[in-house]
């Protein structure tokens, strides 16, 4: 599939009754047979056996074919189609496109990779790879700590050249994103936990935490308003930064700037809450990853103290008065009095709180929050035909993200929900077999992004978790 602009192709996309992008056969399924949608394994960019394995298992307990068909899919769909994987010298290196855009998100990769985790002591494989997103994730912080996403080689020059920020070779893009800093550190956390492997973590990894805490106190912008700066040539007022490209006015009250939002969308607002809570929880775990390995309690100190700031603040501005919904979690506040109330389903989401482990489920003010997000309050919860779910500005009105469903589900302890939101996924991916960046409401054959490789990795994770934590419900959907 030829690599576009993400902008472009999610315009394209829409088209998809037409058969413009895709070959028809892979459209639909044969009868009653669901026939695999995965290229033949010549074609296969990396093979696990461990998940190979899960997918056989997890197809003899999933009573409903069509579901067990997605399942089989989806979950190998990175390995089968994203990843480039190599050795320099036995050095593990991973190198992970998005799916439909040759580039490699800091965020996408991470969880893209993130549900074969639970797999990696059982295959040498899969742990090296994973191992090599981790080394190319730090590579990439120090190349530029302020961009979103990257190029495999360092001298290529962006399609996004003339934007008006510092562009450096091998950057795909440089939108600031509080999370593209988060997601590698929740990544090399939980391998070393689940590993005990220190070999990623050397002194470059100690160096790019160090970049990290340095690129966060700049954006807390206290005595001045910090080095980064974005602006685009485009309609698309999202793709933009208002006021020179540094953004709306902030009180510095302690929380981070955040300015665009991990949809690749402008804030309006620039300290974004759910990211912020990420931050912490990303500080936290980094200054436990450097007092273990590295007896370093001076770095790790400087981890500690910025995410008790951080968590200080978001006690104090995070919280604000709904007039439907009460005392609830805010989207984006500016430290001067003003939030936004809605969600957004990308990842972090006030919705993901607790997946991200920074809120309980049982958290007075998160479920009253949660209550707010699957509201007609929230103006991106969407109701139609054929589904019920959280979307977005980045795609417009109407448009409901898999994402969305899937991280409500992934977020309930709830039978009756995690049914409805399984049976939803199945309904809407438009006879294709995979999940996509979003479908509209009343019609899941026109949707965006036919190639989307996180929505399929977290689809698959959340029928692992239903799998794992009440398997009696993959014999009732």
């Amino acid at each position: 599939m030829a690599i576009i602009k993400r902008r472009n192709f999610i315009k394209t996309t829409g088209l998809v009754s037409a058969g413009l992008l895709l070959n028809k056969s892979l459209w639909a399924h044969e009868g009653n047979d669901f026939v695999s949608k995965r290229p033949p394994i010549d074609k296969r960019h990396f093979t696990s056996e461990a998940v190979e394995q899960t997918i056989a298992m997890m197809k003899k307990n999933i009573a409903n074919k069509e579901l067990a068909w997605l399942f089989e899919n989806c979950f190998p769909n990175t390995l089968d189609t994203t990843v480039y994987y190599n050795e320099d010298e036995g050095v593990p290196d991973t190198y992970i496109i998005t799916g439909d855009i040759d580039a490699m998100w800091m965020r996408d990769s991470t969880a893209q990779v993130w549900p074969y985790l639970s797999l990696i002591n059982k295959d040498e494989k899969l742990k090296k790879l994973i191992e090599g997103v981790i080394r190319r994730q730090t590579k990439y912080i120090h190349l530029d700590p302020y961009a979103n996403a990257f190029y495999k080689d360092d001298k290529q020059e962006s399609e996004w050249k003339k934007d008006l920020t510092l562009m450096k070779p091998g950057v795909h893009e440089r939108k600031w994103e509080i999370d593209s800093l988060c997601y590698p550190v929740r990544l090399a956390y939980h391998y070393w936990k689940k590993t005990g492997d220190t070999n990623p973590f050397d002194q470059k990894w100690k160096e790019a935490i160090a970049l990290i805490v340095k690129t966060f106190r700049e954006q807390q912008r206290k005595t001045n308003i910090g080095p980064y700066k974005f602006q685009r040539y485009t309609a698309v007022p999202l793709d933009s930064v208002t006021l020179g490209g540094y953004g709306n006015p902030i009180n510095p009250v302690g929380l981070i700037c955040s300015v665009f939002r991990p949809s690749d969308d402008a804030t309006t607002f620039l300290f974004l809450i759910p990211s912020n809570f990420f931050a912490v929880k990303s500080l936290r775990q980094a200054a436990e990853m450097l007092k273990t390995i590295h007896n370093d309690t001076l770095l790790a100190g400087e981890c500690t103290a910025l995410a008790n700031e951080v968590s200080a603040a978001l006690k104090k501005y995070a919280v604000a008065h709904h007039p439907v919904h009460g005392k609830i979690y805010a989207f984006e506040t500016d430290g001067l009095g003003n939030y936004l109330f809605m969600d957004d389903a990308n990842v972090p989401s006030l919705l993901s709180l607790p997946y991200l482990d920074t809120a309980f489920t049982n958290d007075a003010i998160y479920k009253a929050t949660r209550k707010f997000i699957l509201s007609a309050s929230n103006p991106f919860f969407f109701k139609g035909s054929f589904a019920e779910g959280v979307g977005g500005p980045h795609v417009g009105l109407e448009m409901i993200w898999p994402l969305g469903i899937i991280m409500r589900g992934l977020t309930s302890s709830n039978d009756a929900e995690i049914k409805i939101c399984l049976q939803a996924l199945i309904k809407t991916h438009g006879n294709t077999g995979f999940m996509h960046e979003s479908f509209h409401k009343d019609n899941p054959k026109n949707f965006t992004r036919a190639w989307f490789a996180w929505a399929n990795s977290i689809f698959g994770e959340f029928v692992l978790q239903v799998y794992k934590q009440k398997p009696q419900l993959l014999k009732q959907v």
